[in-house]
């Protein structure tokens, strides 16, 4: 790599998610002088799963371009000044620091020169800094921040006092739903604070120049690679890179500032202490070789720890390894199953019987390859719509411009379509089964994206036909796009309707087809390999013993993935016969072969769903959802409230789902508990859940009952789940009646518990007997009737209630597509169509623009919180195709 590696890329060690780790930590390559790729390669290990896809590394360069391109430097410049709440500047500049540590001193002299005279501020682009207490080694690599700002900094009395320096980064972060995560933004903060703490600490910073408390992170405003500034105090955040930039020195002095010598290097590694976890390390350079390590080594508590257990739970389970000791009860059932399946190759069947909807009439299978050169790029989809006839065949479809938005409205409208047939032959309700979560996320992201395009237009319709120009919310010329048809308005309303669903649990519009099964087979191996559905799929189809190594090695060396995303050799593949004109061909035959993989994996998914029972209680989930899409396909079909996103929703709305989510919490929970004796048990065995517990036999005439549980005591009305991990609810003697506010379960056993003197137990005499007899040392899953509502008069019934229906800002049953023009005021909040809605949305905005209460007028300038995918896109050359540095791993970009 040449010189000191202690910035650029290797500076992100202070936030990446391996920060916690020693072997990451000590494999710097500020200490030992190479990238961890060629590291692991020399010592035996070569990376082959952390690499960046070119067409992610492309897309982030274009992102850094943008950021300082002259279409948006401007904006980022003054919105981040402005939410600092400094003066607006009399002028902006931006300059380019070339990445070189004597320009960016010079540019920072002409910036603080330009701020205190002549109250400009400046975008300095390609900054670099000294690390940390190293400005006076030569050879040290700096910090190298996206950009910075300079501004002026005026005294109490709003006197020219000097200047600010504000550091940020670019991180080009999809918006998945119109919402970053978190965890990103923390990261991406962690970076911007390393920028500030090693200009704090910079001598050639110019006399009366500060470095602001509050950092900024460009990141997309929407699909688009539009940057947006967000701004946020870095006290915190300097300390922690503080923290570890000083680890990073005392640990280069402990070496006596040199690296370890080649012939070294495998020892060195060998003795740090690696903080290994299946499912984060997968994005380090060296995950091949501490699960190397893993793999060799006998103790059970390394395979424990190759497979992903807690490290709190090792011991207790260790057992099931070296089988010379009972595991603790208390473990969950998933661990357990888990280890055992790794130890025996069996796969672990949980029992549970199917209330998922796959393969039922009224629902329509999806696969996507969707592209990593942007947010919103689809490369190809199939589906498969399945109809009273069965399944039908299904409709492959690629696409030439993924990143387009006809490639987006015309993925939507072939959904859109499939759900209207469905509807036309009176089939209810409908769910889209995906592969996994990812595919959904694209899905309802699109469809939040056309929403907003869609909502654009009214409100620029109505602009049009009031004689005013059209707008954008900051007050440049809008472009009217083509209204949606009718299907893609389908789609793009259901899946937004999935997106107000997604809190809650009993709420399937979509389906994830890997949660599903995995809700009926545990397999072995490591948990991060058990969110792939093809592994899955392979361990459930088992028909001997597996070897969980093996399975994992081969899944993970498939070019093919079951989901949305691709995998880097095939990202790579498809990406470059994209871009060549003479390659079309194969290009879509790349991702013909991409859609074909992920067709069979669903298919074998399926097969394997269909020779499970269904449960009795299926049809429960089924009446759940087709009562809340009823309230949708009337949104649908007056056009009212059916395009909100989520995140756009009022907060009386949301506050009133608490409710909601409440109880559709606790009948969620109570349904798994009826038909999951795995749940079941594990709630019984949590410390903190009063109203189910387990509980032995002991005596058959008269039946006493060892409840294990201070909760459940003598004068406890109880009902038993489960005996011996059958559930009752499933036996031909309980019946399941559906009524309007709940379900109705007879034919259990119910009875309260009885203090019986001078005996061991409990005393319970159920007027109906459990099914099968009761035998001594026979285990029960208890639970309080009280739990399931009032005691109902015939002894041997509960009820479950259901969740109430989202009634609120949606069209009653008697509205009509006249009843908002009949009576505006009684039907403001229920059925007011979008053209109305949007229309007076327009004249409001134009109102404020007319008194000058909008951008770009206003200083501070406002945010636009709604984010719509309008206004123009990116608009600089796409940098040329070539591999990301070694150093760097998609942690580093995410």
């Amino acid at each position: 790599m040449g010189g000191l590696q202690s910035g650029g890329g290797t500076s992100a060690v202070a936030a990446s998610e391996h920060a916690g780790c020693e072997r990451f930590r000590l494999t710097d390559p500020f200490l030992t002088g190479q990238s961890r790729k060629a590291l692991a390669a020399q010592i035996g290990h070569p990376d082959t799963s952390a690499g960046i896809p070119v067409a992610r590394w492309v897309r982030a360069m274009t992102f850094e371009a943008l950021v300082g391109s002259e279409q948006f430097a401007a904006e980022l410049l003054t919105r981040t000044i402005g939410r600092l709440g400094l003066p607006r500047p009399e002028a902006i500049r931006r300059r380019d620091c070339i990445g070189a540590i004597q320009a960016t001193a010079e540019e920072l002299a002409q910036a603080h020169r330009q701020a205190t005279s002549a109250h400009e501020a400046t975008l300095l682009t390609a900054p670099a800094v000294p690390y940390l207490d190293l400005a006076d080694v030569a050879d040290a690599t700096p910090v190298q921040p996206d950009f910075a700002i300079v501004a002026p900094r005026p005294d109490s009395d709003g006197h020219p006092a000097g200047s600010w320096l504000i550091m940020g980064d670019a991180k080009d972060y999809e918006r998945v739903r119109a919402r970053i995560d978190d965890g990103r933004m923390l990261k991406g903060f962690l970076q911007v604070a390393l920028g500030a703490e090693a200009a704090a600490g910079w001598r050639e910073l110019p006399a009366g120049m500060r470095v602001h408390r509050f950092g900024t992170l460009a990141v997309p405003r929407n699909a688009f690679l539009q940057p947006e500034a967000v701004v946020e105090r870095l006290d915190d955040h300097r300390v922690e890179v503080r923290a570890r930039a000083d680890e990073r020195l005392a640990a280069r002095s402990a070496l006596g500032g040199r690296p370890p010598a080649e012939d070294e290097l495998a020892t060195y590694v060998a003795g740090l202490a690696a903080s290994f976890d299946p499912g984060g390390c997968v994005s380090c350079h060296l995950f091949s070789c501490c699960r190397a390590e893993l793999r060799a080594d006998d103790d059970p508590v390394a395979l424990l720890t190759e497979l992903g257990v807690d490290r709190l739970t090792r011991p207790l389970v260790a057992g099931l390894v070296t089988g010379d000791r009972p595991v603790a009860t208390a473990v969950p059932y998933r661990v357990r199953a888990q280890v055992t399946a790794t130890v025996t190759g069996v796969p672990q069947w949980t029992g549970r019987r199917r209330v998922d909807p796959c393969g039922l009439p009224g629902t329509i299978n999806v696969v996507l390859v969707k592209s990593d050169a942007a947010v919103l790029g689809v490369h190809g989809v199939a589906l498969q719509a399945v109809g009273i006839d069965g399944p039908g065949e299904w409709v492959r479809r690629s696409f030439p411009e993924p990143q387009s938005q006809l490639t987006r409205r015309s993925l939507l409208g072939l959904i859109g379509d499939a759900i209207r047939r469905h509807h036309e032959a009176g089939i209810e309700p409908v769910h889209v089964v995906v592969p996994d979560r990812p595919t959904a996320d694209l899905l309802a992201t699109a469809a939040d994206s056309l929403a907003g395009v869609e909502l654009s237009r009214l409100r620029w319709q109505q602009d049009l036909a009031s004689g005013r120009p059209a707008l954008t919310f900051d007050g440049e010329p809008a472009e009217l796009p083509e209204p949606l048809t009718t299907a893609e308005r389908t789609a793009v309303s259901f899946f937004l309707e999935e997106d107000r669903a997604r809190a809650m649990s009993l709420r399937t519009p979509v389906v994830e087809l890997r949660s599903v099964l995995a809700a009926q087979v545990v397999p072995g191996g490591p948990t991060q390999d058990a969110g792939r559905l093809d592994y899955l799929v392979t361990w459930a189809e088992a028909t001997g013993p597996l070897a969980h190594r093996s399975v994992s090695d081969d899944i993970a060396e498939q070019v093919e993935t079951p989901g949305a995303r691709l995998s880097n050799t095939a990202s790579d593949a498809i990406y470059q016969a994209l871009r060549d004109p003479e390659a079309r061909s194969t290009y879509e035959a790349l991702v013909r072969d991409a859609l074909a993989y992920r067709i069979e994996i669903v298919d074998r998914a399926l097969a394997v769903l269909g020779r499970q029972h269904s449960s009795r209680l299926r049809w429960a989930h089924r009446e759940l959802e087709r009562d809340a899409q009823q309230i949708w396909r009337r949104r649908l079909e007056l056009q009212a409230s059916d395009l909100v996103r989520f995140s756009r929703t009022h907060p009386g709305w949301r506050n009133s789902h608490v409710e909601i989510l409440d109880a559709d919490r606790t009948c969620s929970t109570q349904l798994s508990c009826l038909v999951d004796p795995t749940v079941a048990r594990d709630l019984a065995n949590d410390a903190g859940v009063r109203e189910v517990a387990l509980a032995t036999v002991v005596e058959r005439a008269p039946l006493r009952l060892r409840v294990h549980s201070r909760r459940l005591v003598a004068g406890s009305r109880v009902v038993a789940l489960h005996v011996n991990g059958e559930s009752l609810v499933e036996a031909d003697t309980t019946t399941v009646k559906l009524q309007r506010g709940s379900f109705k379960l007879g034919g259990l056993p119910i009875a309260p518990l009885a203090e019986l003197p001078e005996t061991e137990g409990l005393g319970w005499q159920p007027a109906v007997p459990p099914i099968p007899s009761l035998q001594v040392g026979d285990e029960l899953v208890l639970a309080d009737t009280g739990w399931f509502g009032r005691a109902l008069k015939s002894g041997h019934e509960i009820t479950v209630a259901r969740p109430p229906l989202d009634s609120r800002s949606a069209p009653k049953e008697t509205c009509t597509a006249q009843s908002y023009a009949d009576d505006p005021e009684t039907h403001q909040w229920c059925c007011r169509p979008h053209p109305v809605a949007e229309a007076e949305w327009s004249d409001l905005l134009a109102q404020r623009r007319a008194d000058g209460e909008l951008n770009p007028e206003v200083w501070p300038p406002l945010v636009d919180l709604e984010r719509f995918d309008v206004g123009p896109g990116a608009q600089v050359a796409e940098p040329a195709p070539a591999a990301a540095p070694d150093q760097l791993t998609l942690d580093d970009l995410d």
